[in-house]
């Protein structure tokens, strides 16, 4: 396959695989915020791409485990590394990319400490989609269906630490930069809850 072959496979298969359905848009927003992160760096957008779209393989229904107990032990992310590395050799992508994208799935998450260019870049787009309107809405739309959310009030912490915690662990000015309006939109919404139920939210 040529490079735009193996792009248009990528998104065809997780346009599939995304389940819930909800879930498909996560992946095209991220990889256009490492767009607007990675303007004026060194990075690949190759690697970018790859990793960007496939790094929640493993959250996606059919990947992770239905047993309850399994899935609150579940780390997706070497099921991600080892299953995207080898669809993204199938699709031809070039090998001696896989490993720059599997780096970057590996430390995506807020925790993490990324260390290559595109790994600090998805790391900050990802800590974005956490935020805002948009964070919320993924947030939210857990309640009832994540057995960690049977109702609005436990997943209020979330979006308070959200709001509290991940601002603090981003890396790059343009990515401290975009969260602002983010996090305040997000105190908007959180004060608006307590406003509006108080105690009552359920």
């Amino acid at each position: 396959m040529s490079a735009p072959d193996w792009r248009r496979a990528v998104v065809e298969y997780i346009r599939a695989e995304a389940q819930p359905v909800d879930k498909f848009g996560h992946q095209p927003r991220l990889y256009a915020l490492t767009q607007q992160l990675a303007e004026g760096q060194e990075c690949d957008d190759d690697v970018l791409f790859a990793a960007a779209w496939m790094h929640d393989l493993g959250v996606f229904l059919g990947h992770r485990p239905v047993d309850p107990a399994e899935l609150v032990r579940w780390n997706h992310v070497p099921y991600t590394i080892a299953r995207s590395s080898e669809l993204l050799l199938g699709w031809g992508f070039p090998p001696e990319k896989v490993q720059a994208v599997a780096e970057a799935i590996r430390t995506h998450q807020p925790n993490d400490d990324p260390q290559s260019a595109e790994a600090v870049v998805l790391r900050d787009a990802d800590i974005l989609e956490q935020l805002g309107a948009v964070g919320a809405l993924r947030a939210l739309v857990k309640v009832g269906r994540d057995t960690r959310y049977r109702t609005f009030s436990d997943v209020v912490p979330v979006l308070e630490r959200a709001a509290a915690e991940l601002p603090g662990k981003l890396r790059l000015p343009r990515g401290k930069a975009l969260a602002e309006s983010r996090v305040s939109m997000l105190r908007v919404l959180l004060s608006a809850l307590r406003e509006e139920a108080g105690e009552l939210l359920y």
